[in-house]
């Protein structure tokens, strides 16, 4: 062991289990961690979702407990030198609470701002949530996952009532006859779902794959369409086009369980094959295949992801694969449908229950009256006392340290300087802040520039819930303690509320007094009055208030309990009774909207928001490569991951590389007005001759979002990262 880590099991003692999932995507994989003599390792587990199976990331995530980089006490920037220097939790805290109340003090609550991320465990995000409305009373709280699933839900929201990425098991993947995936590559992104496809296929079923490059998922599939990247909406439209001209369309359940088709039908009469195929580059016979094996299926899936979803126009891109499963009569029906594969840990969870600028736990909306008095209740504070909706992620960064944004910035779980749009341009505000204090288990490119960063636990060193791609709520289990030093993002946000209570306007009781003998949790809670700082940093206590936070939203988690998760294989959302049925499929009889019908709602293709041109006459993409995660602060520092990927790279289509004079290694520079990154060019004829496609894992030089657009979806506020203008040069 390094870093001060003290083993759970000393040498000589018998080996400690625990089944827990794998801390990076929202497969949220089962398996076991073994320590035996201070050492961890990995075990299968068979779980739903993988069976057993696990990619290299989750097989290596144990060598991060113990890295040599790991950090262990608190670190503050020495105003003399400008350095990170290690200090004291009494003295980091004290910087902390004393820099927020002079900010506050001077500038108005809102000056101070909070920013989460996608894999923080439900009771952190949660936590985190209340902690910026009461104990700061700032309305400036989002978090990362506005740059991963926010169209999507917004498309869901509108369309069904609700938003949950897949509304059926995964399994059902295996009993399709016909898979469409838009913008995913689960093959590098999420390995164990392949087990799924692979059943589909030996099932006789038909995999297609809409995607401008040739990844390895598009290798796999029966029919390849390689759109002009930003055109998936016009694709979406031809196809429900074809649908409408060729019979496939149901007409009996567009008219029983929908609503809005007519609107539909005739913004899609003028999306002919044809002008798809002058758009998007997508021949008209593989667009007529398409449609014909969606249409012709018994049972059909639709799944889109990041890379249909990525755009200034996300949520209507979206939106036209939710009317193509609509028309087709696809939700609701088992292995049919439309979902969508959510991308980080807790992607789903962590937008469920209060990190997003306009939301409440239960997911519930901010400006809604009833919502903030149910809430304002289980917190104990006057519903008006409440702060208003935020601002989405990206206009939250880009206005930090400016006259009219925020001042300070608190940060858990996520690297925006690494992982937002026009990233140089967030590191500058994030520069400009009177105060940035990041809480991270590793020094990332975003904690290299705080003024003071503070260690926190890995998922292996704290209980908690997860809320996977399916809405399957569960448990993830401490195998053992934190070094010596470290605290849990729940320990320093108790600490910090504890803190703040005499040092700003916010100084109230965080939690109602129930008098209720009904009401969900353990009795000590319904003592009420403020809890106690180790009763807020207990999982299982948050856990117990967030279940009473939702009861009654959209994600009603009332009736989940950890003993409930334990039991089972996970509970599935909404689950409002202890003892009445969770939900793993929605939409068998009717959709959670006020009448019961889904909406169909018209979308128009609209061009990208940045058009090449002479200057920058390519188009550039991102995405991710199998042993790589984010924005790589972990898996960059895993051996066999380095080895697996050690560097960025630039890919090219062999005749664009041989216009510029590029060969096969070489450094490139890629330029567009934003900002440059330089990398290594990696030849293939996988990818469109008019397309340059870099991931996004490598900070430093090597970034690619220092090129990437940060306009944003009017709805969703998900930043453009999959297209560009661009040039490329030799380095």
């Amino acid at each position: 062991m390094t870093d001060g880590a003290r083993p759970a099991t000393p040498p000589g003692r018998e080996p400690r289990e625990v089944a827990t999932h794998c801390p990076y995507c929202a497969l949220q994989c089962g398996m076991v961690l073994r320590e035996e003599d201070g050492a961890v390792s990995v075990l299968p587990r068979q779980f739903p979702t993988n069976r057993g199976g696990l990619c290299q990331k989750g097989w290596t995530a144990p060598e991060l407990l113990s890295h040599s980089e790991r950090l262990t006490s608190p670190l503050l920037r020495d105003p003399a030198t400008g350095e990170l220097r290690p200090a004291t939790w009494e003295a980091a805290l004290d910087r902390i609470t004393t820099g927020l109340h002079d900010v506050q003090q001077r500038h108005g609550r809102d000056a101070v701002a909070v920013f989460g991320g996608g894999g923080l465990t439900n009771e952190k995000a949660y936590a985190l949530g209340r902690f910026a409305r009461v104990a700061l009373g700032t309305r400036h709280i989002d978090y990362n996952g506005r740059f991963c699933m926010s169209s999507a839900a917004a498309a869901g929201m509108r369309a069904f009532g609700v938003d949950r990425g897949l509304p059926f098991p995964l399994s059902d993947l295996g009993r399709a006859d016909t898979l469409l995936l838009v913008g995913a590559n689960p093959a590098e992104t999420m390995p164990p779902l392949v087990r799924w496809l692979t059943e589909h296929r030996e099932r006789g079923g038909k995999l297609i794959v809409i995607d401008p490059r040739v990844t390895a998922t598009a290798r796999q599939a029966d029919l390849h369409l390689q759109p002009l990247p930003g055109t998936d909406l016009a694709v979406a439209n031809a196809l429900l086009h074809i649908a409408l001209t060729e019979g496939y369309v149901d007409g009996d359940y567009v008219a029983t369980r929908t609503t809005g088709f007519t609107d539909v039908r005739r913004t899609v009469a003028g999306w002919w094959p044809a002008r798809a195929e002058a758009l998007s580059g997508v021949p008209v016979a593989d667009l007529e295949e398409t449609a014909r094996a969606l249409g012709t299926a018994e049972r059909a899936i639709i799944l889109t992801a990041r890379g249909a979803e990525q755009h200034a126009k996300g949520v209507d891109t979206v939106t036209g694969f939710v009317n193509l499963a609509l028309a087709l009569g696809l939700p609701g029906r088992p292995g049919s449908g439309y979902g969508c594969l959510t991308g980080q840990g807790n992607g789903q969870g962590g937008r469920e229950h209060g990190q997003k600028a306009d939301q409440l736990p239960g997911y519930r909306k901010i400006d809604d009256l009833e919502a903030r008095a149910h809430v304002a209740r289980v917190w104990g504070v006057p519903a008006d006392e409440l702060p208003g909706p935020g601002v989405p992620a990206y206009q939250l960064l880009d206005s930090l340290g400016t006259d009219q944004g925020p001042r300070a910035l608190l940060v858990f779980g996520s690297n925006p300087v690494v992982s937002a749009p026009r990233a140089a341009r967030v590191e500058g505000r994030l520069r400009d802040l009177d105060l940035l204090v990041v809480a991270d288990f590793l020094l990332s490119e975003t904690a290299a520039l705080a003024d003071v960063v503070l260690p926190t636990a890995q998922w292996a060193e704290e209980d908690g819930t997860m809320t996977n791609l399916e809405g399957r709520v569960l448990r993830r289990r401490a195998l053992r303690p934190p070094p010596a030093g470290v605290r849990t993002d729940l320990e320093i946000l108790a600490a910090l509320s504890v803190r703040m209570r005499g040092t700003t306007p916010a100084d109230r009781p965080v939690r109602e007094r129930h008098t209720d003998s009904t009401a969900v949790g353990r009795p000590s809670e319904a003592g009420g009055g403020r809890p106690s700082e180790a009763e807020a940093a207990d999982p299982r206590v948050v856990f117990a208030e967030l279940r009473r936070a939702s009861a009654g939203g959209i994600a009603d988690y009332a009736g989940i309990s950890w003993d409930r998760i334990d039991a089972t294989d996970g509970v599935f959302w909404p689950c409002p009774d202890d003892d009445g049925p969770d939900s793993p499929r929605l939409f068998t009889e009717r959709f959670p909207t006020a009448d019961g019908l889904a909406r169909f709602h018209p979308v128009e293709h609209r061009p990208a928001a940045e058009e090449v041109c002479a200057d920058f006459p390519l188009h550039f993409t991102t995405g991710r490569v199998l042993a790589q995660y984010q924005s790589g602060t972990q898996t960059r520092r895993v051996a066999a991951l380095r080895r697996a990927a050690p560097e960025a790279f630039v890919e090219l289509h062999p005749d664009l590389a041989e216009r510029l004079g590029v060969t096969d290694g070489e450094p490139v520079r890629v330029l567009s007005r934003r900002g440059e990154f330089q990398a290594p060019a990696r030849l293939s004829p996988g990818i469109r001759a008019d397309t340059v496609f870099a991931p996004f894992h490598w900070g430093g030089p090597a970034r690619a979002n220092s090129v990437t657009n940060d306009a944003v979806d009017p709805v969703s506020g998900m930043p453009e990262f999959k297209i560009c203008a661009v040039r490329v040069e030799r380095a």
